[in-house]
């Protein structure tokens, strides 16, 4: 008798996934635990596999397909085995399946204006010079895309996957109106573009609107003076590759250490009650191609400085690849988002719930100073905690802050 293959809950949060790549065809035979295709759930790219052996007689979807979790993905029975009246179609809880949809330019009544300079594209024989994400490149091979023909919105021109919507009809036309940015011109007027969301875009969405709305939030903001931590970072450079840390990884240690001291702090609201937690797990946020994630480094105060600067490398480079686990960005217990490297000198964060807390932290600048009496050169950060005040009181915040500030103007309590 033929089985449904369902679109599973691959991660905790997952609602819908979108079908990115068939490892599977049809008439091929299937084992219980093979692979069958990789679906793009609100995290990551994960495997669909099989939970029975079979033959796979049917796929319902097409790639780049979005489906609702517990909507049929395809069939699974004897070769040659028909598949029930009406099965061919994907169903399920929820909204209906849909397949990705080129939008169509829409011109608005508007003077003419003049077309943005910037790179044009330029075709190319083939696909592997082309900078492009993983996640991107599978569904080019899959469409038979030539990935040197379509332009890149991501960092240095990367190709990523929002640029393949509408690639395929894009290059059937001989000849293509000129293009502002990513959204084609006619003669005179102005377009714009709808870009469809993806799967990590909408969580992003949904849980900004569970967090600025319901939760009482304040913020406490203290500068730090960060030139012993800078002069300890150089000296452990002296060490070769292994001693290489950053600001990020002694910011990561110091909050640790200083939420074990403060474990208010290191809290989730639960509604009808407020979760303590005696380990600190704390989650890094990263920006990727469509959005933040926040892999964490779990019991960060027991580990060395050493193994964080490895750790957050390893996790940083798999979120941006869409390969991280949902035990491996699930679970934090408080958060730290960094924008220094962006040039960045003070923001607000906004927390991640059910965390009591985040701490948003700008770049390390040269500020003047007075020491003993004398004005130097000292190298400042500012640090902005956004506090959830059902859990967290004014004062319970500004303490955290505070050995916070000792520890990174104190680094070798650190190790110590």
């Amino acid at each position: 008798m033929a089985t449904k293959v369902v679109m599973e809950a691959l991660s905790p949060t997952m609602e819908e996934g979108r079908l990115v790549e068939w490892k599977k065809n049809e008439g091929d035979a299937v084992a219980a635990g093979d692979v069958l295709a990789e679906v793009e759930t609100d995290k990551a790219v994960m495997e669909l596999v099989a939970r029975s052996a079979g033959t796979l007689i049917k796929r319902v979807v097409d790639v780049g397909t979005t489906l609702p979790v517990g909507g049929i993905v395809g069939w699974l029975g004897t070769k040659g085995e028909a598949i029930p009246d009406g099965a061919g179609q994907a169903s399920g809880p929820g909204p209906q399946a849909s397949a990705p949809k080129a939008a169509a330019p829409v011109a608005a009544a508007a003077p003419a204006v003049p077309v943005a300079s910037g790179p044009t594209p330029v075709a190319s024989s083939s696909s592997d010079r082309v900078k492009a994400s993983p996640l991107a490149r599978k569904i080019a091979n899959e469409k038979g895309l030539d990935l040197g023909r379509v332009q890149g919105s991501g960092p240095s021109g990367r190709v990523v996957l929002r640029d393949l919507d509408g690639a395929s009809a894009q290059s059937a036309t001989v000849a293509a109106p000129m293009a502002v940015g990513r959204a084609s011109m006619p003669a005179s007027g102005v377009v714009f573009e709808d870009i469809p969301l993806s799967q990590l875009r909408k969580t992003i969405a949904k849980r900004l609107a569970q967090s600025l709305g319901p939760i009482p939030t304040f913020f406490l903001t203290m500068d730090v003076d960060m030139t012993r931590s800078a002069e300890a970072r150089e000296a452990l450079k002296a060490l070769g590759p292994e001693g290489k840390v950053s600001f990020n990884d002694i910011l990561i240690k110091a909050v640790a250490t200083a939420l074990i001291q403060h474990q208010a702090c290191n809290a989730w609201w639960m509604d009808d009650r407020i979760r303590v937690w005696r380990q600190a797990h704390i989650g890094m946020a990263v920006a990727i191609t469509d959005g933040l994630i926040t892999p964490v480094i779990r019991n960060a105060e027991q580990k060395s400085l050493r193994e964080i600067s490895a750790e957050s490398r390893d996790l940083a480079a798999r979120a941006r690849d869409r390969k991280l686990k949902p035990e491996e960005y699930t679970g934090s217990t408080f958060s730290i988002s960094n924008l220094g490297m962006f040039d960045i000198e003070h923001f607000t964060a906004i927390i991640n719930p059910p965390e009591a807390g985040i701490l948003a932290v700008g770049k390390v600048r040269e500020e003047p100073a007075v020491v003993n009496g004398q004005v130097v050169v000292r190298q400042k950060m500012r640090m902005t905690m956004s506090c959830d005040h059902r859990a967290i009181d004014g004062a319970t915040g500004a303490a955290f802050l505070k050995t916070l500030k000792t520890l990174l103007e104190n680094p070798l309590a650190l190790v110590w």
